[in-house]
């Protein structure tokens, strides 16, 4: 149902912030997606960043020059001698704190948050959280002094309590006070997927409320390839297929390495496909690590790359004979979807979020079926190259301008 658009919105921009200068996760590039989409909105847009001080509200210059420093058409200036003190925070970090201070419209400190807001924000103004960070009781609170005001929360998924075994020991207790403050405070909530939306609420159930959802697929973006961009020795000569993720336990990136030492026992040298994996290490995978960096196959038959910027893993991408992801659990699974739009045949495990956006175009095969995943790689190994993904069956991604025609018209 269509609303009338709020007379502000508030972009929480704490995590975008709090990252500049590191290569994006995908919830990163979600929250800068609703950076670009707000500007471009008709509807007055304004930031909140936190910092170590309190919190800091940037209009819509403030936000121009941010976008502009994410951009890099404007460089990070130098981090200020109140920011440099907090030797906990990371030089990037400081130096983004320091800009965001330079252009804010105003300060305040964590019990002022709501006088800052109600002097600078009309009534019944739009709270945004699309980041699972700084939805804080600071902040609910200083939001709804602003008369009228809602609030909005973007959930990405719960893998944090489904799955905390793959978890750094503290975020299953951290996602699960976020995800009740969701349930107690969110006027809305915005789903990556409707597999996300009936995770979440089967969590929120228990806390007593599930707020009005919103199901809104996020937008695939396809940057330009660049070969030239990817380092020496990429990519590898003959046929190669690739894995793109953090390299962490849930994305069983232990499987492909079996399927990798099982095949070269039984495949002539000529015909052994080559695999990357692109993406940093992760935690609570050392057994993984060991693995690999002992493994008689890394440097000949599979490899490992980090650090790439997007026109180089299009490129990689693009070469590639399939994508590979034999993840145990996804919110949304983007280089799923990066890798189909691009026509690279995709082998992954049948998740609900797959199914749901991407229909039948991917090969499923289970985790528990090494022989099909081989016989699958082999294939496409021996079919010729990348691109097998198009034609009929090509891929049809969400687009960003879906996402925001539907998020907007209800925020």
């Amino acid at each position: 149902m269509k609303s009338d658009p709020p007379p502000a919105r508030l972009l929480d921009l704490s995590r975008l912030v709090s990252r500049a200068g590191r290569k994006p996760t995908g919830i990163d590039r979600v929250e800068r997606a609703y950076l670009d989409a707000l500007l471009a909105s008709d509807v007055p847009a304004f930031g909140l960043v936190r910092t170590p001080l309190g919190f800091l509200l940037l209009d819509e210059a403030g936000l121009e020059g941010l976008a502009a420093r994410l951009d890099g058409k404007t460089s990070w200036g130098e981090a200020s001698r109140l920011m440099s003190v907090f030797h906990s925070i990371e030089a990037g970090h400081q130096r983004a704190l320091s800009d965001a201070r330079r252009l804010a419209k105003a300060r305040a400190t964590r019990r002022l948050l709501g006088r800052m807001l109600k002097r600078h924000l009309p009534a019944g103004s739009t709270y945004l959280n699309v980041g699972h960070t700084n939805l804080t009781d600071f902040v609910t609170t200083g939001v709804k002094a602003v008369p009228g005001a809602t609030i909005t929360v973007m959930v990405h998924d719960t893998i944090p309590l489904d799955f905390p075994q793959y978890q750094r020991p503290e975020a299953p207790s951290r996602f699960r006070l976020f995800l009740k403050r969701v349930a107690e405070r969110a006027n809305l909530v915005i789903y990556n997927s409707a597999a996300t939306k009936a995770d979440a609420e089967r969590h929120m159930e228990a806390f007593g409320r599930c707020p009005e959802g919103l199901v809104a697929h996020l937008g695939v973006e396809l940057p330009e390839a660049q070969a030239g961009a990817l380092p020496r020795g990429l990519p590898p000569k003959g046929p190669y297929f690739v894995t793109v993720g953090t390299i962490e336990g849930r994305k069983n990136h232990a499987f492909l390495l079996s399927l990798w030492e099982q095949m070269e026992k039984q495949t002539p040298p000529q015909d052994m496909p080559a695999l990357i994996f692109i993406g940093a290490r992760g935690w609570a995978n050392e057994e993984f690590f060991f693995r690999f960096d002992h493994s008689r196959l890394k440097s000949q038959f599979i490899h490992e790359v980090n650090g790439l910027d997007d026109s180089a893993m299009a490129a990689l991408l693009d070469g590639a004979s399939g994508a590979l992801f034999p993840s145990l659990a996804e919110g949304y699974g983007l280089p799923v979807f990066e890798a189909l739009a691009r026509g690279v045949p995709v082998i992954c495990p049948e998740l609900p979020v797959y199914r749901e956006v991407a229909g039948d175009i991917p090969v499923y095969a289970s985790i528990n079926d090494s022989y099909l995943w081989i016989r699958r790689i082999m294939a496409l190994a021996q079919s010729g190259g990348a691109g097998q993904g198009k034609g009929e069956n090509e891929f049809r991604p969400p687009k960003w301008a879906a996402h925001f025609n539907l998020v907007l018209s209800r925020t």
